[in-house]
């Protein structure tokens, strides 16, 4: 392996961003070599950027403890000693849109955890295994944003990885509809119990924005590239309700599906055990190698002992059953700050840099 590629974390000191520290040390093809935040925590170390404030369960990593944090507003500057960026910053969505198209202008790839850009039509929203293709679409993306070699991806919402990967395995099937409630951890709304002390022994039945996000995002993943768009699929008709729940981390869902074709259970659970994507036949550093799990226990899975899967890359599922209603239920879990978020986007960057979209300046 030559040298790794540099890798910058725009918005680096808070929850998410962490994570990104977290999961790039020691990693094999990227290194962090510069963090911006806000201006409040320009011109402090990282260690002190966070100190009070690392939500982590390890500590942190002493490559990136002395990196002086910069101002993420001064995007050439920044841009100027990185190859690639990842942005995870708290902005409102026009902001964010203006802040990722300035980098990307410059010449500089974008991997976002943000939503704003996802359903710009030329950006790729992407699961790595699910919608590799979709990246083609960052060449009519460069061309309107005027740069040869910057660009966006946005990775998609947290809660969906914990159903869409086992409705995608079924796509042959043709479902139709779909009903899903999601579970979901207080750390997807950046926060621990020590911030959030309300939600112990507490259910809140609401999370702004989440169902329009659940219901639509799945079509746009099953899109189709067309004319340097990505134009959403018209089916299967999905509903969702998503809830907080008090667990940490973890999203989980309970998933109601009706197919055009019913396939028999064996046949679902073959195809849920024997599904690989692009990453898998890479053999990306971060994709798990197994990236469906079936569990045939009766109370599986679970949160606490199943949300780590293959490091927290991979997806669980359990519990499937004939419905008096729908033709299946099951149950589905995914890790929402590994795989839904920061994971993720360490994932297609590694996917973009074997196809040759991400090199060194």
């Amino acid at each position: 392996m030559s040298e790794k590629l540099k890798a910058g974390i725009v918005g680096g000191t808070g929850m998410v961003g962490q994570r990104f520290v977290q999961l790039l040390d020691q990693h094999p093809w990227f290194e962090v070599t510069a963090i911006a935040a806000s201006k409040n925590s320009a011109g402090k170390t990282y260690e002190e950027s966070v100190q009070g404030r690392w939500k982590m369960a390890g500590p942190i990593p002493e490559p990136v403890k002395t990196i002086v944090v910069q101002d993420a507003s001064q995007v050439e500057e920044f841009a100027s000693q990185v190859d690639f960026i990842f942005c995870a910053v708290d902005m409102s969505k026009d902001q964010i849109k203006a802040l990722e198209e300035a980098y990307a202008k410059t010449g500089t790839p974008v991997i976002s955890n943000n939503s704003a850009h996802r359903w710009t039509p030329d950006v790729p929203m992407v699961i790595p295994e699910i919608n590799p293709d979709h990246i083609g679409v960052i060449e009519a993306q460069r061309k309107r944003l005027g740069t040869k070699t910057g660009f966006i991806a946005v990775k998609p919402n947290c809660s969906i990885q914990s159903y869409v990967p086992a409705l995608h395995a079924l796509l042959d099937f043709k479902p139709e509809k779909v009903v899903a409630s999601t579970y979901q951890a207080i750390s997807g709304a950046g926060k621990n119990f020590t911030d959030w002390p309300e939600m112990l022994d507490n259910v809140i039945p609401y999370i702004g924005g989440e169902e329009e996000k659940s219901e639509q995002e799945p079509l746009r993943i099953w899109g189709s590239l067309q004319n340097g768009e990505i134009v959403k699929a018209s089916s299967p008709l999905i509903t969702t309700q998503c809830i907080r729940v008090p667990v940490t981390d973890g999203h989980l869902a309970t998933v109601f599906v009706s197919f055009e074709n019913k396939p028999s259970k064996e046949e679902i659970i073959t195809r849920w055990r024997e599904f690989k994507g692009r990453p898998q036949e890479l053999g990306l550093p971060s994709a798990p190698q197994q990236f469906i799990t079936y569990f045939e226990e009766e109370n599986r899975p679970q949160t606490k002992p199943d949300r780590d899967i293959e490091r927290g890359m991979g997806v669980s599922v359990g519990r499937l059953r004939e419905d008096a209603i729908y033709d299946y239920k099951f149950v589905g879990l995914s890790h929402n700050t590994l795989r839904g978020a920061a994971g993720g986007a360490v994932l297609i960057a590694e996917l973009l840099k074997a196809e040759g979209y991400i090199q060194a300046k």
